[in-house]
């Protein structure tokens, strides 16, 4: 990296860190500090609503996924309309005459405080997790691919992000997240300009979706009814709207970003933003994926994407093995090159069998590269999907540009883990601390809850500085969403729909969906979108068979 990419690195790093602060910074009651006097517009509500989602997961991974797999990860998203729209007519309208600070609250209102406490855990947990894994994730690839210090980078994250939520509170994470976003597009822009510009110029983007296509990169839909599929149609217009449901619905990372909002109606329209714009955004960044893609077809890609695989390997004495399979597909790679930029290629049954059979053999060599680095290691991950994209920006974005999109991984690493700090702690100070040491000044409150942010963070750091990078990264934190998010959903299901059924059986039902959805995913009996209905589901039929059963007398 040059002088300039440090420059736009820093700089804007520091600058949105100190611009949140500015901002915000007066918090003298717990209003102000959780809710932002309820200020915020739609604008800043939709957008910071997609920045809370849009972690560094999304940028790492996504259009590794799409590289490798195609297009077909965007039906996941698929529910996700249907999800803001029963959000705003039934979610919504509840909390903000409730005058909630957290999602859970509602819960003690409508059950008791037993099950208000039970799933303010439940998200405690999960976001928990998956707040370690935020920052985990950025700061393990960046540290490989750029040799950085894995710790140091986890911990400058962590506390940067503790630093401007902790002083700014709601306040200071919407804003921030406006910056962000704004960030965020413009990285994402100039690396697909960059990509498309760096396929040979006699390769117009019609010929670019026809390779793609002959790849089989752009199947969006899968009508297959397999439940161990993770993508399918049905699986996101149902698990997903499920999955949707929950998380904006029912997670506090995501109910506060809208309960700050300066109505209803302001809320409702940022909600219903998010809902129209969230697929159009994942599909541009898969088709960025697809794009490099392409990209690579005309250049010759790494054998293995991770670096530090290879170091290994070439270390160990495997090396001369793994030199000869290496070259070995940098001359299949030459071939494929030679065969592709032929004018009549697209329009040659000879040329794209002879194309197919050359891609055939450069994925054995792929296949022989992994298994020789396992052989060598039997602990290292050979899924290296979530250093295609960033591989792509260091070694062909030009200087400067380099500077913005590693800030916009880390600007997206920032947003989504302030927005969970701010919600743990919300949740922590709401929900448990509060409830049981009422009557306290409003001082005393912001000053709990700036406790609590600084110690889930740090908790955040901790998790992050002993995690292993396993799976895909955008898998992994919608996998720990789904085991959580079934059973949370299923009772605010029964909150809001059934009004007969009362706190112990809802209370014990969901106790026991959780130890079956848990048992579920661990004996991989389908894909994990599926969880979600599950859990759901289980909730609201034994908090049913419960209450008709134990406490039919009670109704």
């Amino acid at each position: 990296m040059y002088k300039i990419d440090w420059f736009f690195l820093i700089g804007t790093l520091v600058f949105i860190a100190l611009y949140g602060v500015w901002k915000n910074n007066k918090h003298l009651s717990v209003k102000s500090y959780l809710k932002g006097d309820n200020k915020s517009r739609w604008w800043t509500i939709g957008l910071s609503v997609m920045a809370t989602q849009a972690s560094a997961i999304t940028f790492l991974s996504t259009p590794g996924q799409a590289y490798d797999q195609g297009m077909g990860f965007i039906q996941f998203y698929f529910g996700l309309p249907f999800a803001m729209i029963i959000i705003c007519m039934f979610f919504l309208p509840v909390y903000k005459k409730l005058k909630v600070y957290t999602a859970y609250e509602f819960l003690e209102n409508r059950f008791d405080l037993k099950t208000r406490t039970l799933t303010a855990i439940l998200f405690l947990i999960q976001r928990g997790l998956a707040a370690g894994i935020t920052i985990y994730a950025p700061a393990i690839i960046l540290s490989v691919v750029l040799g950085w210090n894995l710790k140091i980078l986890v911990v400058i994250i962590g506390f940067v992000v503790i630093f401007y939520t902790l002083l700014g509170g709601t306040n200071a994470v919407n804003v921030t997240h406006k910056q962000q976003m704004l960030l965020i597009i413009i990285g994402l822009i100039s690396a697909f300009v960059v990509a498309v510009d760096k396929i040979p110029k006699d390769i117009n983007f019609t010929d670019i979706i026809k390779l793609a296509s002959y790849n089989e990169k752009l199947n969006i839909l899968n009508f297959e009814l397999d439940l161990k599929s993770r993508y399918t149609f049905w699986s996101g217009i149902t698990g997903g709207l499920f999955l949707a449901l929950s998380y904006f619905g029912t997670d506090q990372s995501q109910v506060q970003r809208y309960l700050s909002g300066k109505s209803l109606k302001e809320s409702q329209i940022g909600l219903i933003m998010n809902g129209f714009l969230k697929i159009p955004f994942q599909f541009f960044i898969l088709l960025l994926g697809i794009i490099i893609f392409v990209f690579y077809q005309y250049e010759t890609p790494p054998i293995h994407f991770n670096p530090k695989n290879v170091t290994e390997i070439k270390k160990s004495k495997y090396a001369n093995q793994f030199l000869v399979v290496e070259n070995e597909f940098k001359i299949l790679e030459n071939k494929k090159h030679e065969i592709l930029i032929k004018a009549n290629f697209f329009n040659n049954s000879i040329l794209k069998n002879k194309y197919t059979e050359l891609n055939k053999s450069s994925n054995d060599k792929r296949k022989k590269a992994k298994n020789l680095i396992v052989k060598n290691n039997s602990f290292s991950s050979t899924n290296d999907r979530d250093y295609i994209f960033i591989t792509f920006i260091i070694n062909y974005l030009p200087n400067g540009l380099i500077g913005l999109l590693l800030a916009v991984i880390l600007a997206a690493a920032m947003s989504s883990t302030a927005s969970e700090l701010n919600a743990l702690s919300a949740t922590a100070l709401v929900d448990l601390y509060k409830r049981h040491r009422p009557n306290l000044t409003q001082i005393h409150y912001v000053n709990m809850a700036k406790l609590f942010t600084l110690i889930w963070g740090v908790i955040a750091i901790i998790f992050a500085l002993t995690g292993n990078l396993f799976e895909n990264l955008i898998q992994l934190v919608n996998i720990i969403g789904s085991i959580f998010y079934g059973t949370i959903l299923g009772i605010f299901l029964v909150a809001i729909f059934i009004k007969k059924i009362k706190s112990n059986p809802v209370f014990f039902a969901a106790i026991i969906s959780e130890i079956i959805v848990i048992s579920f995913y661990y004996i991989d009996l389908f894909g994990y979108l599926w969880l979600n209905i599950v859990g759901a589901f289980l909730t609201v039929l034994f908090s049913m068979i419960i209450q008709i059963t134990f406490f039919k007398k009670n109704n």
